[in-house]
């Protein structure tokens, strides 16, 4: 017999620099509003059937807050039609964002080797980026979020 079949997708999310940054109601990007996003997404492009026939293994694995980094599951035969919705998401909430594939993986180790490598250097470029305005906090809490990387499982 053979095991179910996904396929692990590294995204990088862009928010909108220009966005109001005075606003009250900051994006923070979660597992439920990136998959909201994403259901959304596909039951606007591809209807109810295809919604329907792509929730079966779909997941939102991973989101960090910080480097803007998330790891989504999807089935090996509806991984294309999660990609191409996911290319479609426009807003979370009311902040304009793009997705950006960095890797595509039929296994969960090599998506994680693959992540943590890349959330790594984004937040080489963050530290380097927030200089003296760094807090030990937003630290730890990336610390914490690479720690989630490494027992990512099924």
């Amino acid at each position: 017999m053979v095991g179910f079949k996904n396929r692990y997708m590294v995204m990088e999310v862009f928010l909108d620099p220009n966005r109001d940054l005075a606003r009250d109601d900051p994006v923070i990007l979660t597992q439920f509003n990136v998959s909201k996003a994403i259901k959304d997404s596909i039951l606007l492009n591809f209807g109810e059937c295809g919604l329907a026939s792509s929730l079966g293994s779909f997941q939102v694995k991973y989101v960090n807050p910080i480097t803007k980094l998330c790891i989504i599951r999807a089935s090996r035969e509806d991984h294309q039609k999660v990609w191409s919705a996911i290319t479609m998401v426009r807003s979370i909430g009311q902040c304009p964002v793009l997705f950006n594939l960095l890797d595509l993986s039929g296994s969960i180790k090599a998506c994680k080797s693959a992540a943590l490598k890349c959330d790594e250097a984004k937040f080489e470029q963050y530290k380097l980026m927030m200089g003296d305005r760094l807090t030990p906090e937003s630290t730890q809490h990336v610390q914490n979020c690479f720690e989630k990387i490494k027992i990512l499982e099924h």
